[in-house]
Formats: structure tokens, C-alpha cells, sequence
């Protein structure tokens, strides 16, 4: 994997990543734009003891413009810059230019209310898959989907290894119905300056069990969907995907390496590639069931970068699909969102059966 640093004219960082080197002639771009002078902060929720984030700046940013207007396009005339210069290379990742939480936000000045505040301390970025307007993860070619795990990689260890970065959470929005703004592929990361409530749960059952058994939890639960066999949809070598006996979403999948691995760095390049195969045919069989490009929220879990013990975290996707079998929007009723208790309208063996049996 190849890499290029720059910066914007804005003074955003810019980074290129390619399978082949890349060309000392590009020069980072960007769409013109106002100052964004925004900074976001953190007030405390008492009754749910836990953070809450204000970016109220970000209500001015780009929503879904038609393609011709994307600021994810490759540039191609100077006159018209967007986020990504022309030039040869394959992935890029920029610093988000309305981010949710900036290293800045120590700047800002905090708002007098009855509550704790805090800066809103953080790094955003934009992860373009490609600059193919028209793909996706399900689409790209394996080698690409690799590429993409490796630039996630790459990114968890730099961001975490900042002083103000607790936990590194990467994810992709796809599609209208789970709130794109932007309809070039492409993925977020989100560096937190905290483990945010629900990765924070994940670790510390992970951890408890671990502490029990001296083994992972997620190894165990993996061996158990493996003997079962009838949640399973894809596995590849060290690697699958299975539907959870106890998931919350119709189609709600989770991809993992069978090994505990805490971050994707510490995957072997074998490893790293039995994964993404996973996850793009994985991906493959959503698309192929729906005969159309299938909405989900795509979340990468992995251990924290605040220093503490990573032994028994287990690395894995979640995919968080919005659609019921009746292919309607699926929204959070009264008693997921006021009683955050889940009522699931598929059981998981029907649902893995028919992602299954989808040929890719």
C-alpha cells in the first residue's frame, strides 16, 4: 500500500492511498466555501450518564447534490475543484469540513448551562472508497475491498495514537433511507475523545468474560454459530458472516475474523483478505436479494486506543440493516427508542437462509 500526505488549501489534511505508487504532481484541492467557525461541545446527561454532542454548524452542510455537483467527484477543471485532485490513485481520506467533533473544539468557547460541558474533541473524516461514482464495497473488486480494510487500518492506529483519541469508530452510511447525504461511496470515522455508551457495553462484557474464562466471548460465540451452521451466510478461510440468534434487525449481519484480534492491524495480510472477502460477498448477497442497492449502516468495532487491556476484544462488523421483510423502512418504535428493548419481526434462521441461498 502506497501513501501520500497533504493538505488542502483550507488547511485540511488530505491523504491518498494506492495499490501502485503515487505521483509526486498531485495537489490536494477543495470546493470553495465560507470559514466554517463552528465548534462543537459535549453537555453531560445526568439521567443516562452519559455525553451528548452539539455541532449545530453542521446544519449547513452539502445534502445530497446531484452528481454533476459532488463534492466527492474527482476534480476536473480547476475552475470547479472538489475534495479529490485529479490524478492516479485509489482511496482518499480527507479531515471532514463540517466535523462533529475537531481537535479545534478545545478553542471554543463553552456555553453557560446547568449541566457539565466539555470541548467537543474529536477527529472526522471522509473515507472515498473510489473514485468510481458508480461502485460500491459490493461491487469493487477484491483487491480494492483489501485496500479499503487496510486504509481503515492505517487510520485506527494514527488517529488512535493521539493523546485526545480514546476510541475509533469507522462506518458507512448507505443509501437515503439510513441518512447519506452524499451518494458517491464513501465512509466516515469518527475518533472520539471518549468510548462512546455502546461500544463502551460490548468491552466490558467482552472483558468480564474474558476475566471468567480466560477466553473471548465473541471467539466462543463465534464457535457456537460455526456448530450451529444455520445462522451462518459466508465464511472464507479465517473469516465469515452470520446473522447473530440474537439480533435486533431483520438481516442484521456480523462479519469477523474467527480470531480475536482487537484491531484490523493486527490482522495477517491472509487475514485481512479472507475478510474483506467475507464482507464483499456478504454485501453481494444483500444487493442480490433486493435486486437493488440494499440500505444498511456498516459499523467497525474494534478495542479502544485509551491504553487499557485489549485481551479477549475481538475485532467485527455490524451491519445494521433499516429494512422489515415486507421491504418497508424499518424505524425504531416506542419500545426500542423510549424502553431500548428490541422487538425483532424475522427470526434470524429465516433470514440467514435467504441471504444464503442468494447466488453471487
Amino acid at each position: 500500500m502506497h501513501r501520500k500526505d497533504l493538505v488542502k488549501p483550507d488547511g485540511r489534511k488530505l491523504f491518498l492511498y494506492s495499490r501502485e505508487p503515487i505521483a509526486d504532481s498531485i495537489q490536494a484541492t477543495n470546493p470553495p466555501h465560507d470559514p466554517v467557525t463552528g465548534r462543537s461541545h459535549l453537555r453531560w446527561h445526568p439521567l443516562r450518564g452519559e455525553w451528548v454532542a452539539y455541532a449545530s454548524h453542521r446544519q449547513n452542510r452539502t445534502f445530497l447534490p446531484p452528481k454533476e455537483y459532488s463534492p466527492l467527484a474527482v476534480t476536473k477543471s480547476a475552475d470547479f475543484p472538489t475534495e479529490l485532485p485529479a490524478g492516479k490513485y485509489d482511496i482518499a481520506v480527507f479531515e471532514n469540513l463540517f466535523p462533529s467533533l475537531s481537535l479545534n473544539a478545545a478553542e471554543a468557547p463553552l456555553p453557560q448551562v446547568p449541566t457539565e460541558v466539555e470541548p467537543g474533541l474529536g477527529v472526522c473524516e471522509v473515507v472515498v472508497f473510489s473514485q468510481d461514482p458508480e461502485t460500491s464495497l459490493s461491487t469493487m473488486s477484491l483487491d480494492e475491498v483489501t485496500l479499503v480494510l487496510k486504509v481503515l487500518a492505517d487510520r485506527t492506529r494514527e488517529l488512535g495514537s493521539k493523546n485526545e483519541i480514546k476510541y475509533v469508530l469507522p462506518f458507512e452510511n448507505r443509501g437515503v433511507e439510513v441518512g447519506v447525504t452524499l451518494h458517491h461511496p464513501h465512509g466516515q470515522i469518527y475518533s472520539y475523545p471518549l468510548v462512546p455508551p455502546l461500544p463502551a457495553r460490548m468491552i466490558e462484557t467482552q472483558r468480564a468474560h474474558f476475566l471468567r474464562e480466560g477466553r473471548g466471548l465473541l471467539e466462543d460465540f463465534i464457535k457456537g454459530e460455526e456448530e450451529d451452521g444455520r445462522r451462518l451466510i459466508v465464511q472464507k478461510g479465517s473469516a465469515l458472516s452470520f446473522i447473530p440468534v440474537c439480533a435486533r434487525y431483520p438481516y442484521e449481519t456480523w462479519i469477523a475474523p474467527k480470531r480475536a484480534a482487537p484491531y484490523l492491524y493486527d490482522l495477517s495480510e491472509s487475514e485481512l483478505r479472507d475478510l474483506a472477502s467475507v464482507l464483499k460477498t456478504t454485501l453481494m448477497k444483500y444487493d442480490g436479494l433486493w435486486k437493488k442497492p440494499f440500505p444498511y449502516l456498516l459499523a467497525l468495532f474494534q478495542a479502544p486506543t485509551d491504553g487499557t487491556p485489549t485481551e479477549g476484544l475481538h475485532l467485527h462488523f455490524q451491519t445494521f440493516p433499516p429494512l422489515r421483510t415486507s421491504d418497508k423502512l424499518k424505524y425504531l418504535a416506542g419500545t426500542e427508542l423510549a424502553g431500548g428493548f428490541f422487538i425483532n419481526d424475522a427470526l434470524p434462521e429465516e433470514k440467514a437462509r435467504e441471504l444464503r441461498e442468494v447466488p453471487v
